[in-house]
């Protein structure tokens, strides 16, 4: 329903249903004992699970995946590229320097997704560069959802789903405004 819902929102906006470049990223977030696996950030100093993300330029997902949060970034993207690789997309998967790894470029590219790491700040501040900033808007609008921001879920397909209705939620209040007012995206 996702999928079909950010086609006709891409149609809507006049661009083409299928986007040719995606942007990565990651967001870790606290967690129950009790859910699907757990680790540490520590960078984040966080316990709990991670968020990964592939979105378009309008910061809907193409591909979600979720791991305990001691997992490296270039390895947990990985599930990401498969993803979008088994969906057809083939083009540019965008991502702060974090994504700068050899291993990670060979698995993308025998995926036919190309990672360019892009620089995001200097001297320790995030200053958000071309369409970089459209996945952290992602993370920002989950946080929205109440139920999002501490994992909760046993099973990891649980929560990509909780992730999926959120944005189906979001896709479906601005289609209808749409509608609504009759305009254009």
């Amino acid at each position: 329903m996702l999928d079909r819902l950010r086609r006709t929102w891409r149609l809507a906006c006049g661009d083409a249903a299928e986007p040719t470049a995606v942007v990565i990223d990651s967001r870790s977030c606290r967690s129950d004992p009790s859910c699907f696996g757990r680790g540490f950030d520590g960078g984040k100093k966080i316990n709990g699970g991670k968020v990964h993300l592939g979105v378009d330029k309008y910061g809907i997902p193409l591909a979600i995946d979720v791991s305990p949060a001691n997992v490296h970034d270039t390895k947990g993207i990985i599930p990401v590229l498969r993803e979008l690789s088994s969906k057809g997309f083939r083009g540019s998967a965008l991502g702060d320097l974090g994504y700068r790894d050899k291993r990670l470029a060979k698995a993308g590219r025998e995926l036919g997704v190309t990672i360019k790491a892009v620089a995001r700040g200097r001297d320790g501040v995030f200053i958000p560069t071309g369409i970089c900033w459209v996945v952290e808007r992602s993370f920002a609008w989950i946080a929205n959802y109440r139920r999002l921001n501490t994992i909760f879920e046993r099973t990891e397909e649980h929560l990509v789903a909780f992730i999926e209705i959120a944005f189906v939620s979001i896709l479906s209040r601005r289609l209808r405004r749409l509608v609504i007012e009759g305009g254009s995206a």
